[in-house]
Order: C-alpha cells, then sequence, then structure tokens
C-alpha cells in the first residue's frame, strides 16, 4: 500500500503489453499474413529475420496491397490474384520504432505520437522479442487508471 503522500509508481511497459505476439517471415506471402490477420482478429504482425526484430505489418498495409477485387468472382483478374503472392518484406515498415520492458507507459505514448506509429514491438536489451504495445493497449491502461482513481475518490462506506 503507496502512503497517501506518495504517487503511485508509473505503469510499465511489461504490465500493458501483449505478451502473445504473432510473426511472420521476410518471405512469407501476403495471402499467408492476410489469412492470419483473418483468423487470428488483430492489427499488427512483427517480421522476425534470424529471431531479430526486422520489420512490422499492419492490416493496413495488407489492406493497401491487395487488390480490392480478390475474391470477387465477377471482377477478379489474374494480376489481382498476384497480389497475394507479393512478400511481407515488400509491405512492410523496415526497421520499426522499439521500446524496452521497463520503459513507463506514457514513454511508450510519447513514443508513438512522436513517431506517428500505432504500435512499438517490446524488445529485450539483446533486442529478443518480448511481446508488443499497442494503442488499444494503452486505452485499456488509461481506462484501467481511471477506474482505479475513481474508485480511491469514493468516500469510504460509514
Amino acid at each position: 500500500m503507496q502512503p497517501a503522500n506518495h504517487p503511485p509508481p508509473a505503469p510499465r511497459v511489461h504490465e500493458a503489453m501483449t505478451a502473445k505476439v504473432h510473426t511472420l517471415h521476410l518471405d512469407d506471402s501476403l495471402h499467408m499474413a492476410a489469412r492470419l490477420f483473418e483468423r487470428e482478429h488483430f492489427h499488427h504482425v512483427v517480421v522476425l529475420e534470424r529471431g531479430r526484430v526486422f520489420g512490422v505489418v499492419s492490416d493496413r498495409d495488407i489492406l493497401k496491397a491487395i487488390s480490392p477485387f480478390v475474391g470477387n468472382s465477377k471482377m477478379e483478374r489474374a494480376q489481382d490474384i498476384g497480389t497475394l503472392k507479393k512478400r511481407v518484406h515488400q509491405i512492410m515498415t523496415r526497421r520499426p520504432v522499439t521500446i524496452g520492458p521497463e520503459e513507463t507507459v506514457a514513454a511508450a505514448a510519447e513514443k508513438m505520437l512522436g513517431q506517428r506509429v500505432s504500435c512499438l514491438p517490446v524488445v529485450s536489451g539483446d533486442g529478443a522479442l518480448l511481446g508488443i504495445i499497442t494503442i488499444r493497449d494503452l486505452v485499456r491502461q488509461l481506462a484501467a487508471l481511471s477506474q482505479a482513481q475513481c474508485a480511491a475518490a469514493q468516500p469510504a462506506p460509514r
């Protein structure tokens, strides 16, 4: 229990991040990536090369890269199907901005805003992938902090 005159410690990235990270490799196809996004219902995937973070692909990147006619039997052409054969490395964001697990959630938010990104791979000091923190994780953390502050502000029952 924190003394009344001391604020609680700032939440750390490892407390707010998503530890289960979906990954792809440089030469995986967009077809494989699109199926992964559909099946798992998430918005970002980390691209690994030799076990290290090499890039990030978002669901928006996939939507921009794949022809809108794919799956439409009346309009789909061979060149539309060809967009599914592109490789992840052709559309990913290279050298993504990362963050360490002990940095504060506020630092993560500042990095996202400053770099105009919606996720940060969380990496250890030696560069190993530990998790990912996204805008959604930040909103979840903000909601939890807000609820805790509201609960603390409530007068004790008599």
